[in-house]
């Protein structure tokens, strides 16, 4: 009797196909690191609003949708490749661990290619659709973010998060860019207080992840300078952001209800701050670093809503 070697049959071949190809859908959308350009593209968003006095007019909206689709391209071509510089890093950190390039599920090119095509689409779009005002600012800060953060500042300064947050504090100047075409001051004082906010943000971070940190040879603050240390740092810039987030109010960008909403969760901001300061637990870092992603999120939240009702 001849034995031939079975084949699968095509109602087998079509779902392992269909299959591995959602698999990679999934890892190269990984890569873009989605929540985290939710909150780019959400405080970009809030830079066009504020731009626009009044109602927006259709023309607005569809401005608006534009430059919100190629500042997503472009942000998410600098995750992409700061997934690559760092997969070494992200494979020592528990944190970090899972992503498609710490794992070896993308290759250098295939992660490369994507990461260039995005920025070339996204800065495509923006030069040609909205200004070039706008695509020169997201594509520096794309290079601030993939080459000056990623490649020179994280691994060599503790100050790297101080010094880099200039790149994750541009969203708005950028939105506000692309209704205007140009930067005004009130974009700048948007972007002042997310400067501000993403230290004690990342360092709250870093204190209950400081030996997935110290295992990764990244010189974050806790792993340079303690635990204390970095627990004051939090504190002071909790104080000094709860200045900056009066801003809008004392410049005539916003009413008395943004200012109740800034004083109400800049205060949260600080008690949590104070807390963490007098007495540490990974517990309460935790509930911090939480509580910094719904403070930045409501403060623009409460701009938004004081800016069409008051």
């Amino acid at each position: 009797m001849s034995t031939r070697p079975s084949h699968p049959t095509p109602t087998t071949d079509v779902p392992l196909v269909a299959a591995s190809f959602g698999s990679k859908i999934s890892q190269f959308n990984a890569l873009t690191k989605p929540r985290v350009i939710q909150l780019i593209v959400f405080c970009a968003l809030i830079g066009m609003v504020l731009a626009v006095p009044g109602l927006p007019t259709l023309a607005h909206v569809k401005l608006a949708a534009i430059a919100c689709l190629g500042i997503w391209l472009v942000a998410g071509a600098a995750a992409a490749f700061n997934c690559l510089v760092e997969k070494g890093i992200d494979a020592r950190m528990k944190r970090t661990a899972w992503r498609p390039t710490a794992k070896g599920e993308l290759s250098d090119l295939q992660t490369l290619l994507f990461s260039a095509l995005l920025c070339a689409a996204g800065s495509w779009l923006l030069y040609v659709w909205v200004n070039p005002l706008t695509m020169w600012l997201t594509f520096a800060t794309f290079v601030g973010y993939a080459v000056v953060y990623t490649v020179i500042l994280k691994p060599l300064t503790p100050q790297n998060i101080v010094i880099g947050g200039a790149s994750g504090a541009m969203p708005p100047v950028l939105g506000w860019a692309a209704m205007t075409g140009q930067v005004g001051p009130e974009a700048l004082i948007l972007f002042l207080i997310i400067f501000l906010w993403t230290p004690p943000h990342f360092w709250a971070l870093a204190l209950y992840r400081v030996e997935d940190y110290r295992k990764s040879g990244l010189p974050m603050l806790p792993v340079t300078h303690g635990n204390e240390f970095t627990r004051l740092q939090v504190l002071l810039y909790t104080i000094i952001l709860f200045a900056a987030c009066l801003m809008p109010f004392v410049y005539g960008m916003s009413s008395w209800f943004y200012l109740f909403w800034a004083v109400v969760l800049s205060l949260g901001f600080c008690g949590y701050g104070f807390a963490l300061w007098r007495s540490y637990s990974d517990a309460l870092a935790r509930k911090t670093f939480r509580f910094s992603l719904i403070h930045l999120s409501l403060l623009f939240a409460a701009l938004l809503v004081d800016h069409y009702l008051f």
